[in-house]
């Protein structure tokens, strides 16, 4: 089947998105951190099956921020797999690119997979980071 792309729409954080991270053994990205409540990203889909969904912020500088890639865990199709994860990171960049951006940022917890498919797609390893802050400012 061919790969296509669709915008995130109001169900797919609680009917995807969450089964996704929780079978990665992650704990889900609240929605409401993500772009747009969790609707500002896009999905790749195999025909009717989702394969895996990433997000864009934008920012008030020259620099988007494409992150929070996750997929299907039971989607086990290949080379389709790595095609899609590698079309999700570069139609965000592409978004990012036609919304003026400059730069295209990422942040990458483990080298892995996903690290070696940002920099083929020519995004460049800055520094190695051992700690991720986060500080929620009000309930």
């Amino acid at each position: 089947m061919d790969l296509s792309i669709r915008s995130l729409n109001d169900t797919d954080y609680q009917d995807i998105l969450v089964g996704w991270w929780n079978d990665w053994g992650m704990s889900p990205v609240p929605k409401d951190f993500l772009p747009e409540d969790g609707k500002g990203g896009i999905m790749v889909m195999d025909g009717e099956t989702p394969v895996c969904a990433g997000f864009m912020y934008a920012t008030n500088s020259k620099v988007a921020w494409v992150d929070w890639i996750i997929s299907s865990k039971t989607y086990r199709k290949k080379p389709q797999r790595n095609n899609a994860v590698r079309l999700l990171i570069s139609s965000l960049t592409s978004i990012a690119s036609k919304s003026g951006y400059i730069y295209s940022y990422a942040l990458i917890k483990n080298s892995s997979s996903l690290t070696k498919t940002y920099v083929d797609l020519g995004y460049n390893k800055s520094c190695v980071y051992t700690n991720e802050l986060i500080k929620k400012l009000w309930e």
